[in-house]
């Protein structure tokens, strides 16, 4: 890699990254996912920064990822929960952060509900921030990983057919896995309810299918999103027996096919609506391994950025 450094000295989305930062973060966590299956799994890279984990919004598989790239860096780490804190009480985001600042943390990782938080919070700090979700905005840590395992199963992604599936309008994930995606050379389909899908997806470049069997039929890998019934506050469907009739991928669907392809989720999965167990769990699910990587991507993330300063 000739370019050993990120161009920006935060991650608050993918539009912000070129490519060679993409595959500068992927050659690092490539190195990073060997450290983690070692039997001393830590190193000292990370041993004097002090990160603040600032979850605005519930979030598990996320947070318990940051928390344990951080810890495998040997950082010093301060989790903050929202729910349990003074923003409670009425403080502003930027109260917040500044308190947790004159702390003397280096890094902010931060998911919350308000798009464009992330931003806000990079024009008036100091502190390097990685954005761990912002609203329905986007989510760059899943996409570089969703990108990254897709790469470890395809090798380059220059050409490949990746379909996104499900709950396009409500996903900050399929948002960044678009931009992510185009960067590498990838073409993408987006697969779904027409309430499901928003006005601009054209505008991305990308091509929109209601029609399940015949995008899976065209795609390398099918990126399956759960529905985000939690962010719907009106009815996109019917049912959720209706959606999974009509827009979910089942074994029968997945064996119709010429060939095979390759079955991703962030998760969590709302099973037996948009995927079915006998389809998360099959031979063509790489669920399991998008898990693992997520851990070596941040390790990756978290380890250039510090090294921005």
């Amino acid at each position: 890699m000739a370019n050993q450094q990120l161009s920006s000295k935060h991650l608050l989305g993918i539009k912000d990254l070129s490519t060679e930062d993409i595959r500068l973060i992927f050659h690092t966590a490539s190195n990073f996912k060997e450290v983690i299956n070692r039997p001393i799994k830590k190193v000292p890279s990370l041993r004097d920064i002090t990160i603040a984990n600032l979850f605005f919004e519930d979030s598990t598989r996320t947070r318990v990822s940051f928390e344990l790239a951080e810890k495998r860096l040997s950082a010093d780490t301060i989790n903050f929960s929202a729910s349990s804190s003074s923003v409670k009480k009425g403080e502003t985001l930027l109260d917040t952060v500044n308190n947790i600042l004159s702390m003397k943390v280096d890094m902010v990782v931060m998911r919350h509900p308000a798009p464009g938080a992330c931003q806000f919070l990079a024009q008036h700090i100091d502190a390097n921030i990685i954005n761990a979700g912002d609203g329905t905005h986007e989510h760059p840590t899943q996409a570089l990983l969703d990108a990254f395992s897709m790469q470890e199963q395809l090798g380059d992604l220059e050409g490949k057919n990746v379909a996104i599936f499900g709950d396009i309008l409500h996903s900050r994930v399929a948002l960044s896995n678009i931009f992510c995606l185009q960067k590498l050379g990838a073409k993408v389909r987006v697969c779904g309810p027409p309430t499901l899908m928003p006005k601009f997806i054209h505008k991305l470049g990308v091509g929109v299918s209601y029609n399940v069997r015949e995008t899976l039929q065209w795609c390398d890998v099918a990126n399956v999103l759960r529905i985000q019934l939690e962010r719907q506050n009106i009815k996109y469907f019917p049912t959720l027996r209706e959606y999974s009739q009509y827009f979910g991928i089942n074994r029968q669907l997945l064996d119709s096919l010429d060939k095979k392809i390759v079955i991703m989720h962030p998760g969590p999965i709302n099973r037996g609506v948009e995927i079915t167990s006998d389809v998360a769990d099959s031979e063509h699910s790489i669920i399991l391994q998008q898990v693992e990587n997520g851990v070596a991507v941040r390790m990756a993330v978290l380890f250039l950025l510090a090294a921005k300063g």
